[in-house]
């Protein structure tokens, strides 16, 4: 099994997001991209971060449909921090791993919890990001990766929350699921 796995805080996960993991799932041929919302993010510690449970039904209606995403709770799940590292320890050991994740995570790869680890579990697919240009990402990572033949997207999720606090749309950057998930819940009033 080739198996993306594209993770995250998803708050909310937009439209930039699934465009990752179409681009990684055709160009990577790979069999599933699983989208894993980050539990409790120790890297956004001092950041608000929405309520999990908010991002996980959020990371579920983004590929409902979609026969090769899927979404996976085990960081929701999970007690204290999440860390990549474990998420990837936990996937079949036979199935070939490639972490979708932009270039800006990627650039600060070193910086995470046993990232020699996640690089020797997973193969990188790193989308673009703006301000961050390929060379710096090859001097952070050091290890060959893909990078993702995708347009540059000038979409976040703080500029969608931003949005959405200050009572402007944000339909059509992401989902129409999550859209309506967002107003029905009122995730970000």
């Amino acid at each position: 099994m080739r198996r993306g796995i594209l993770g995250g805080t998803f708050d909310p996960p937009h439209v930039a997001h699934l465009i990752a993991g179409e681009v990684a799932y055709r160009d990577l041929r790979l069999d599933v991209v699983t989208f894993v919302p980050a539990g409790a993010p120790w890297q956004k510690a001092d950041r608000r971060v929405s309520d999990a449970e908010h991002r996980w039904q959020m990371t579920r209606c983004a590929v409902e449909g979609i026969s090769y995403f899927e979404a996976d709770e085990r960081e929701v799940r999970r007690d204290g921090w999440t860390y990549t590292a474990d998420t990837l320890a936990e996937f079949n050991r036979e199935d070939e791993l490639v972490l979708i994740l932009g270039a800006d995570a990627a650039e600060d790869i070193r910086t995470w919890q046993r990232w020699e680890y996640v690089l020797s579990r997973a193969h990188l697919a790193v989308a673009p990001r703006p301000g961050v240009d390929r060379e710096r990402v090859e001097a952070a990572v050091a290890d060959p990766f893909t990078w993702l033949d995708m347009p540059l997207l000038l979409l976040s999720g703080t500029t969608i929350r931003e949005r959405a606090i200050a009572g402007k749309t944000v339909r059509f950057m992401v989902a129409e699921t999550v859209w309506q998930y967002i107003e029905d819940h009122n995730v970000y009033g």
